[in-house]
């Protein structure tokens, strides 16, 4: 029988819930059933305890990593949507700029952190201008590309009735890339995530990266596990808010998924 709309919202609401339920649950009857040692693979109930026990500390170096993280991804935020409407609102800019950016994103973040430590120093400077190189290439990109696929015959209907070429970008391009700049946003984050820890893990004497070096290097396993729990909870809140954000503000782009209403 086929499931009514709200009821499929329903279940598509809580299906990522239920099915972290059953990892965690499979994840400790394995480790139980096996007698895995903590020292190779805590169990979830010994990460919770050892998240309990750290809390303080773990909530410590999680705000730290919070706001580094938000702080690179605004920058990637600015940079990316201003070198997204250059190169998808002029098709030279598109020809010139976007071959030199794929090269640039396929080169390793990590191989910039010894230079960047030389440049600002262990501390901030690193952790921020990593999380700003890993996750502005997805918002330059969405933007370019919601720009550059302006339908032609569209463009050129606007032109007739008058619209000049900033009118068409402005209150035609923009708006229609929202949703690939939501998108991009939900990506980019996860990434910044990655490159703020990376970076906290070689240059930082701070932070969720400098704390699963330490709890590594003194065995509390959990206590490594809880902090790649809190970072991997701080990107799904970023993305689910980001995901509101985008429902509410392009709720034309979503009207199929919402049952024709």
């Amino acid at each position: 029988m086929k499931l009514s709309a709200k009821v499929q919202a329903r279940w598509a609401r809580w299906a990522p819930w239920v099915l972290l339920l059953g990892i965690v649950i499979l994840w400790q009857v394995l480790c139980s059933a096996l007698d895995v040692s903590e020292y190779i693979f805590p169990s979830p109930a010994r990460i919770a305890s050892q998240v309990v026990e750290f809390h303080a500390e773990i909530l410590k170096h999680a705000w730290r990593t919070l706001w580094v993280t938000l702080v690179g991804f605004g920058i990637a935020i600015v940079v990316g949507v201003l070198l997204g409407f250059l190169i998808g609102s002029s098709r030279l800019a598109y020809a010139a700029i976007y071959p030199l950016m794929t090269a640039f994103n396929a080169l390793p973040k990590a191989a910039f952190i010894p230079i960047l430590v030389v440049w600002f120093g262990i501390g901030v400077g690193p952790a921020v201008l990593t999380a700003f190189l890993i996750s502005f290439f997805p918002i330059m990109v969405n933007i370019a590309t919601g720009l550059a696929t302006l339908e032609p015959e569209l463009e050129d209907v606007l032109r007739v009735l008058g619209a000049r070429r900033w009118d068409v970008l402005i209150k035609v391009g923009l708006p229609r890339s929202m949703p690939y700049f939501y998108g991009s946003l939900k990506v980019a984050i996860t990434l910044a995530f990655v490159g703020t820890t990376v970076s906290e893990m070689t240059a930082s004497n701070e932070g969720i990266g400098y704390l699963l070096i330490s709890a590594g290097s003194s065995m509390q396993m959990g206590l490594a596990f809880g902090g790649l729990v809190v970072v991997g909870a701080m990107a799904m809140v970023m993305y689910e808010l980001f995901s509101v954000v985008e429902k509410r503000t392009t709720g034309w782009a979503h009207r199929g998924s919402q049952g024709g209403h």
